[in-house]
């Protein structure tokens, strides 16, 4: 008899054809999001779940489909899962990194460029149709971006991607802050100088995060980092929700503590704080740094992949490709 496996969201055609040559597929082309009793009713019986960031996958739903043996998640991110809960019950997790990683540097780099040229405030005021006369000295004017010191919270794969565009691309100065300082190689490589997390808010004129998210970093950028800024300054994330204390930044946008901020993800998301929602000086885009056609496809291959080998199919068989937890394999 066949695994079956649960595609929580819509996927490739090809992608879904190619796990029916080797499991029992129950998948959802109408991509409805499945709430937490759906997706434990329709993993019942399911040995593996090609996840996304839309699924909790927690020990509750873990002690209720004690079949579930593989969580292979699209994304990069994964604190939609409780990996420690998964490790526990010999579940193993997977994640896609790598192949997102310069299609993400894109795209934080064009909505940090956005922000602060105030691309969307004025084609919301073109489309409003209030442009009446050319050459208003001050009409629209925003930060540079050429030359300017472009700061990075989370110095990892997309973070490094993003230093070296400003750098080599725009003449930034860069500096950056992370839990623990890159190889001296990996900072030359990125052009980038690191700084404690204080100096980052007080020198960055353009400043992205890029950060995972954990209890430890959760509301990182709140009222007071936000206070240490410039008032000149930017804030691009496109890390995850939760990071920055969306609240507090609404207030700190409409009190002039920054001058403006881009925001791919949310706290709560796809709900979007109401506060967000009425400040002018902010780029709001939903969760899309991934979004190329290339690369969401090299994701959704990727976890295929991976959920192939994890239960036994496949060149990879037992050896699937980005273990998050590889402990669960050697046990």
């Amino acid at each position: 008899m066949r695994p079956a496996i649960l595609v929580t969201r819509a996927t490739f055609p090809d992608i879904a054809d190619r796990l029916r040559q080797h499991f029992d597929v129950t998948d959802n082309p109408g991509d409805t999001v499945l709430s937490p009793a759906e997706l434990t009713d329709r993993l019942q019986g399911k040995q593996g779940v090609m996840s996304t960031g839309s699924e909790r996958i927690d020990a509750a739903l873990l002690d209720a489909c004690p079949q579930l043996k593989a969580v292979c998640n699209v994304g990069v991110g994964y604190n939609n899962v409780d990996v420690a809960a998964c490790t526990a019950r010999g579940v193993l997790v997977t994640n896609t990194p790598d192949v997102l990683t310069e299609t993400t540097a894109d795209f934080g780099f064009a909505l940090m460029m956005a922000t602060a040229r105030r691309i969307a405030e004025a084609e919301r005021f073109v489309r409003r149709g209030e442009w009446t006369k050319t050459g208003i000295y001050d009409q629209f004017a925003g930060g540079d971006v050429y030359g300017a010191t472009l700061g990075i919270l989370g110095m990892g794969r997309i973070g490094q991607a993003i230093a070296r565009r400003g750098a080599v691309g725009f003449g930034m100065r860069v500096i950056y802050h992370n839990r623990s300082r890159l190889a001296p190689e990996l900072e030359d490589g990125s052009q980038a100088e690191y700084v404690d997390k204080d100096t980052l808010l007080r020198e960055a004129d353009h400043l992205v995060l890029v950060l995972p998210y954990s209890p430890q970093s959760h509301h990182a950028i709140g009222a007071n980092e936000l206070a240490m800024m410039k008032p000149t300054a930017t804030l691009t994330n496109i890390a995850r929700g939760g990071i920055v204390d969306d609240a507090a930044l609404a207030a700190a946008l409409r009190a002039g503590t920054i001058a403006a901020a881009g925001l791919d993800v949310f706290e709560g998301e796809p709900r979007v704080h109401p506060d967000l929602l009425e400040v002018p000086n902010i780029v709001l885009t939903p969760h899309i740094g991934s979004a190329s056609v290339r690369t969401r496809r090299a994701m959704a291959q990727l976890t295929a992949d991976n959920l192939v080998a994890a239960l036994g199919h496949g060149p990879n068989a037992g050896r699937p490709l980005t273990p998050v937890n590889p402990q669960v394999l050697l046990s």
